[in-house]
């Protein structure tokens, strides 16, 4: 590579300066930027009837034949003929359920008690498959939190936290990591609203 450089005359100085330069990308192009790069699956949806196809491919890809409805508005998107639908948490069964915010700097997405309940995300099962909309992107960890306490004056939920980590190491030796594990398994299956 440096012989070209010689050979064209090209400064080298000129070459780390375009390295360095920032992109700036749009807040979903940032998202999923992020949440791929962490393990995370994602799948674009442009109408609800996309959502239910796609949920169906990924309970038939991975051969699941149940998944638990942690929320009563996403039975719109089941097909009770194809697959098993329980409202009973099972730690074995994958979990379909929404969330509050997908973070787009860091790729997380932010649940609360009104989709996990009181249960906590490591005691969740491993496998979860998230239905989010756009218009739930946000910036930032602060705006996601703002974001709740915006759309909950009067009753704010608890056990707020986020997955960060998308791929699930069964072999993750570090102790500092015993018993606090909160990698899934994750599809996200996002719906176009704005």
């Amino acid at each position: 590579m440096n012989f070209f450089k010689k050979l064209f005359n090209i400064p080298i100085k000129e070459d780390k300066e375009i390295q360095k330069q920032e992109v700036d990308l749009s807040l979903d192009d940032l998202f999923v930027h992020n949440f791929v790069e962490k393990g995370g699956k994602f799948l674009y949806c442009l109408k609800n009837e996309e959502v239910s196809e796609n949920l169906k491919n990924i309970l038939v890809e991975n051969s699941w034949k149940e998944v638990t409805l942690l929320d009563d508005n996403l039975v719109a998107f089941s097909n009770k003929k194809e697959f098993k639908v329980s409202k009973d948490f099972k730690a074995t069964t994958p979990v379909f359920t929404t969330c509050e915010h997908l973070i787009a700097d860091n790729g997380d997405i932010l649940f609360s008690s009104n989709q996990l309940k009181s249960i906590k995300l490591s005691e969740m099962p491993e496998n979860f498959i998230v239905y989010a909309t756009t218009s739930q992107l946000v910036k930032d960890m602060g705006q996601g939190l703002t974001g709740i306490k915006i759309n909950y004056k009067e009753k704010l939920p608890t056990n707020i936290s986020a997955i960060k980590n998308y791929g699930v190491d069964k072999n993750d030796d570090n102790f500092l990591n015993y018993g606090n594990s909160n990698s899934k398994n994750l599809y996200l299956l996002l719906l176009e609203d704005l």
